[in-house]
């Protein structure tokens, strides 16, 4: 990856862990840590890989992008306010009654939501629809699909890979975040899924596996996703929960919980820091 484009996929994910922190504080609820795990990813993919238009939310031949682990909806918010689509100011609306920046991503409220989603495993078969139907119409968008390493407990996800392979659909790529942490504690303690990448080569996926804060292996694996033919793909991106922010690294307390002040000012002076060190380099 060019070292330009690298640094400002770096600056442009830090304020998105912005974000992300400043919807969660002022809405005193929300999921910090699976969105700031996400956010490099989604930095990437809005940044430098999906066709979309701000000023064209809805065009046909736009790519998707369905969030379907919905509760990290303060990372996609901060990602489509980073690149556009509403003022970053609006950050600060997240949950408020009339808001359009729900606790999960709903369709027809905010621009850019591709569609509703919060209960865990329904997303991915939306992701499947999309994508049977840009098939079946000849048309050449991509979807996106973004799970939970949690989330791989629901059934719906397998019957959704069944489906997806049965049909060939290699527009379609899923991106399971790999935090090893769910709400109650480790993955492979609560209900282990282990081996992620072997069970989806068993469905007939193409899978891939990187480290999801690098963005020079993102771009990779997403280079090699555009070029696999009748195999829908997997990348399972190895990630860290609360990525950012010292005391939310890989503490499943901060999975569905706001930050006080005091942790506020902590988190956004660490981020500040780190964006003032990024943009002087």
């Amino acid at each position: 990856m060019d070292a330009t484009l690298k640094k400002n996929l770096e600056v442009t994910a830090t304020k998105v862990r912005m974000g992300i922190i400043e919807g969660v504080y002022n809405a005193k609820a929300g999921h910090p840590g699976g969105s700031l795990s996400v956010a490099d990813t989604l930095t990437y993919l809005y940044m430098n890989r999906m066709h979309v238009d701000p000023n064209n939310p809805e065009m046909a031949d736009r790519d998707r992008l369905v969030l379907s682990k919905g509760h990290t909806a303060p990372a996609l918010y901060a990602v489509l306010a980073q690149r556009g689509f509403f003022p970053v100011e609006e950050l600060k609306t997240l949950r408020k009654q009339g808001s359009r920046l729900q606790g999960h991503p709903s369709l027809g409220k905010c621009p850019g939501i591709d569609m509703s989603t919060g209960s865990l495993g329904q997303g991915v078969s939306a992701a499947c629809g999309m994508a049977l139907s840009g098939k079946i119409s000849d048309e050449h968008y991509k979807v996106y699909a973004i799970l939970g390493d949690g989330e791989l407990e629901e059934g719906q996800v397998w019957e959704s890979a069944m489906f997806a392979a049965h049909y060939k659909l290699d527009n379609l790529v899923y991106i399971v975040d790999n935090n090893n942490l769910q709400i109650d504690g480790e993955i492979s303690k609560v209900m282990n899924p282990y081996p992620i990448d072997q069970k989806f080569e068993a469905f007939g996926w193409h899978v891939i596996t990187i480290d999801g804060h690098d963005f020079d292996k993102i771009e990779k694996a997403f280079n090699e996703a555009e070029n696999v033919v009748n195999q829908p793909t997997v990348i399972i991106q190895k990630t860290t929960k609360g990525k950012g922010v010292s005391y939310m690294e890989n503490n499943v307390s901060w999975h569905g919980a706001a930050p006080n002040e005091e942790q506020y000012n902590i988190a956004m002076n660490e981020l500040k820091a780190h964006l003032a060190e990024l943009e002087k380099e």
